[in-house]
Order: structure tokens, then sequence, then C-alpha cells
């Protein structure tokens, strides 16, 4: 009989010992992906933060276009082509800025995206979620803006035309 208490003693000894060897081993894996995953939602949410940035910069050249097209409108109608010009060469670099601002909200999305790919969080998958909706919404503005750019220049062109007709 203490033969075989000797056995279970020796048996639960080693368990003990594996059990150890694992907790340490959990220790040391818990250690070294904690890091990286915090790294990975700090860079979610500033990938994030970014392309709803990019939107907002999105919005206001698109803001700047249209300005830009109604002073294209307003100086065709007179001697001031050249104001005119001035005001559609304003409204495409206007909208190339918006073009800008809709690629950098894509990129940032795409970083979320690949963030989020790497991690399961319900913050992540939000920002990441946020972030392709602002690149929605910088397209649209950039695509208005381009469609804006392209009728202010139509408008300085046809002043140009006009005056010199005269």
């Amino acid at each position: 009989m203490t033969d075989d208490i000797q056995k279970i003693y020796a048996k639960m000894t080693t368990i003990e010992a594996e059990i150890s060897d694992l907790r340490h081993g959990y220790v040391v894996i818990n250690k070294r992906y904690i890091a990286p995953l915090a790294s990975l939602k700090e860079l979610t949410l500033h990938a994030s933060e970014a392309a709803k940035r990019s939107a907002t910069g999105s919005t206001y050249a698109l803001e700047a276009v249209k300005k830009a097209s109604i002073a294209a409108n307003e100086a065709s109608d007179s001697r001031l082509v050249n104001v005119a010009d001035s005001a559609a060469d304003a409204a495409a670099s206007a909208a190339e800025s918006a073009i800008q601002a809709a690629a950098a909200a894509a990129s940032a999305a795409a970083a979320a995206a690949a963030a989020v790919s790497h991690q399961a969080e319900e913050s992540s998958l939000r920002a990441s979620a946020e972030a392709s909706e602002a690149t929605k919404i910088a397209t649209e503005a950039a695509a208005e803006a381009v469609k804006l750019a392209n009728l202010a220049s139509d408008t300085a062109r046809s002043a140009r035309i006009r005056n010199e007709n005269k």
C-alpha cells in the first residue's frame, strides 16, 4: 500500500511540475502578445481618426470648390475673365485636395481593416467601420468637388471665349 501511495505522490509531483510549466508558459505568451495587441488597437483607432479627418478635409475642399465655382460664375458675367480663370484654378486645386483627402481616408481605412484582421475586438471593428464610412464620405465629396471644378473651368472658358469675340 505504501508503494501505491508513493507512486501517487510521484505522479502528483509530476502533474504539479507540468501545471507550473504550463502556468509559466502562459505568462510568457501573455506578456509577448499583450503589447502587440495594444499596438494594433492603437493603430486601428488612429487609422480611424485619420480617415475621419480626411473626410472632414475633403468636405472642406468641396466647400472651397463651391465658393471658387461661384466666384468663377460671377466673374464670368463681367470683364474679369482673369479672375474667373483664377477661381476655376482654385476650384481645380481644391478638387485635387478633396481627391487626396479621399485617398488618405481610403489608406487609413485599409490600415484599420488590416489591424482588425489581427484582433477581434468590438472597438476595433467599430473603428474600422467608421473609417470605412469616412472614406465613403470623402470619396463622395471628392467626386462632387471634381464635378464643380469642371463646371467652374467650363464657365471660365466660356467667359474667355465671349470676351474674345467682343
